[in-house]
């Protein structure tokens, strides 16, 4: 009879606390995030506690991400005065492309890079399987709702800036 080793047992066991786990939900405190941004300063996620935050993880490669900047821009431009932030995290391994996708798409907000594509540390610590990935993160830094698009962003984004 052959016995299992505990190596194998205890890989067997994170793939089964991963899955279980599954991305941060709402209701959860986002976790720090410090990551360099096109300058190569190190933003903290954390630092931007008193805000409203969408989180958002995009590639310049992503289609439905590059139109998704759009929408955002329209939002940051009317809402940051009140309070709103934006924190993209790019998961590019090219920063020349980043930097040409955050120059065509006209981003003003936070943007940091986690090279790495889908292995990125920072996008397998959130367990980020796919992109646009947005969390809306409250004042407190507590993570409300994900993936919003639209007029319900939008809604929740000034629901949020009001209390």
């Amino acid at each position: 009879m052959r016995t299992i080793k505990p190596v194998f047992l205890l890989v067997l066991a994170a793939l089964a606390m991963t899955t279980a786990l599954g991305q941060y939900k709402a209701g959860q405190m986002a976790p720090d995030i410090a990551l360099a941004d096109v300058n190569g300063k190190t933003l903290h996620l954390s630092d931007l506690k008193g805000k409203v935050v969408l989180l958002d993880f995009w590639a310049s490669w992503c289609g439905p991400c590059r139109r998704a900047n759009k929408g955002f821009a329209a939002l940051y431009t009317k809402l940051k005065s009140k309070g709103f932030e934006i924190f993209s995290v790019s998961i590019d391994d090219e920063k020349a492309a980043w930097q040409q996708a955050i120059a065509a798409d006209k981003i003003s907000w936070l943007q940091v890079n986690d090279k790495g594509g889908w292995y990125a540390p920072v996008a397998t610590a959130w367990k980020i399987e796919q992109i646009p990935a947005t969390f809306l993160l409250d004042k407190q830094g507590k993570i409300v709702a994900l993936d919003l698009e639209g007029r319900e962003l939008e809604y929740r984004v000034n629901k949020l800036l009001n209390q």
